[in-house]
This record gives C-alpha cells, structure tokens and sequence, in this order.
C-alpha cells in the first residue's frame, strides 16, 4: 500500500497550477494518479475507459496497416497506450502544452511513461496542439505538411467547455476545416468529450467531415454507485 496521497510534482502555468498526486484509495485497494488544474481534475486513472476508446474508436475505423496518428493532449498516456497496442501503427506523434506532464512520463513518475518512452514508434512533444493545428506548418514542425491517417484529441472538457479561451476556434467550421487538411483522405478525426453530445457541434462537424456521429461511452462509478458516460466524436475526412 502507497501513502495515503503525496504530490509528485506541480507548476505554475499560464492555465494555471498543473499538479500530479498519487493517493491510495482503499475501496479500490489501489493507487490511483491524477492529474489537476488548480482543483479541477483533469485525469484519474481511476477511470479510463473513454480515454481508451477516443483512440480504439479512430483505428476501428481504419483499412490497412503503416497507420502514422497524432494525439493531441498526453494526460496519464492511457489514449496513447491504446494507440500503440494496434500492431498497424507505424509512428505516433503526442503533442502535449505543459512539459511537466512530459517530464514526468520520462522521469517513470506515470506509469504508462515507461512503455511511451521506450516505443520507438512514439514521440512525446510539447506544443499547443491547437496553435500547430491552426499553423501552416502542421502538427509536426519538423516535417511541415505531414498528415496524419487519424487524428486523436483529448485536451478540453468539451467542445464548449475549455480549458482556456484560445481553443474556441478549433471547433468552430473554420478551426475543422484546417484540421481536416492534417488528414489523409479518408482519415478519422476523433474527439473525447466530458459532456453529453451536442447536436451544434455534431453538426458543425458534419459540414466538414463525413460519417459524423457522436458515441456515448458509458463505464461503472462505484463512487457515484451509477454508470457515467462520457461522448467520443467520431468523422473522416471526405
């Protein structure tokens, strides 16, 4: 058994006081990791499964193999790790704003660290996701242009719930469209939500891609003693 809660690191950014702790929690007889802004939570890895499934949902979607995936937010690295479990993955780019979380997947402090950084296939990159995607030169600014058979994005709560006011224009037609062009044809953008779906961005979605549709993944919370859900966003590049 770990100690009842220690903090393994924490910064001051422009979002706010970035903070990872690990607690013991006896009604799971586990270690649970988290990671908060201030006093919102952002990740437990107490529940994952949406986490997983924003990634399984995009490679089900895929035909072939030499898949080349970008995920944007790198959190506790569960969406990641899900990524590099499909075989047809040959490179993963994970662009994450705060280096801390970065650094702490390398210093081994995350346990999915260890597996990320040892995977030749994966490389961990700290950027602003949302001002790479806006950019000319794309999501990688070592290859400019690049595209990407899918397109993975777990960063803010929803699209109408942000982490900070600069993301707003990643999920208006103009902030799509531009993603779009990070894809391959045919590529599959996929989007995890806190939220129930909503039907504006749904359909705001469907004006650039096609095969919108929002799935609702549910998961048990003995905490709360019901399911909860959470959305993942699904859609291809025409």
């Amino acid at each position: 058994m770990g100690a009842r809660l220690q903090e393994l690191g924490w910064r001051q950014t422009p979002m706010g006081v970035i903070s990872l702790r690990r607690r013991w929690d006896p009604m799971f007889a586990t270690d649970v990791y988290e990671v908060k802004l201030d006093d919102d939570f952002l990740m437990s890895s107490l529940f994952t499964v949406a986490e997983e499934a924003v990634a399984a949902l995009a490679l089900a979607e895929l035909d072939g193999t030499g898949f080349d995936v970008a995920v944007g937010g790198l959190g506790l690295g569960y969406t990641a790790l899900t990524v590099l479990q499909d075989e047809r993955v040959d490179a993963l780019l994970v662009i994450d704003a705060l280096p801390d979380v970065i650094a702490w997947h390398e210093q081994g402090l995350i346990p999915a660290g260890t597996t990320l950084t040892a995977d030749p296939r994966c490389r961990l990159a700290e950027g602003d996701f949302f001002a790479r995607c806006a950019s000319a030169e794309g999501l990688d600014p070592h290859r400019p242009g690049r595209r990407f058979h899918a397109i993975v994005v777990d960063i803010d709560h929803s699209p109408s719930h942000l982490l900070h006011p600069s993301h707003a224009g990643f999920y208006e037609p103009a902030g799509l469209r531009r993603l779009a062009e990070h894809l391959h044809p045919g590529g599959v953008f996929t989007l995890w939500s806190n939220d129930p779906p909503e039907e504006q961005f749904t359909a705001r979605l469907a004006a650039v891609f096609a095969g919108v549709r929002a799935e609702v993944v549910s998961f048990p919370n003995p905490l709360q003693d019901r399911e909860s859900t959470n959305t993942v966003y699904v859609a291809r590049r025409r």
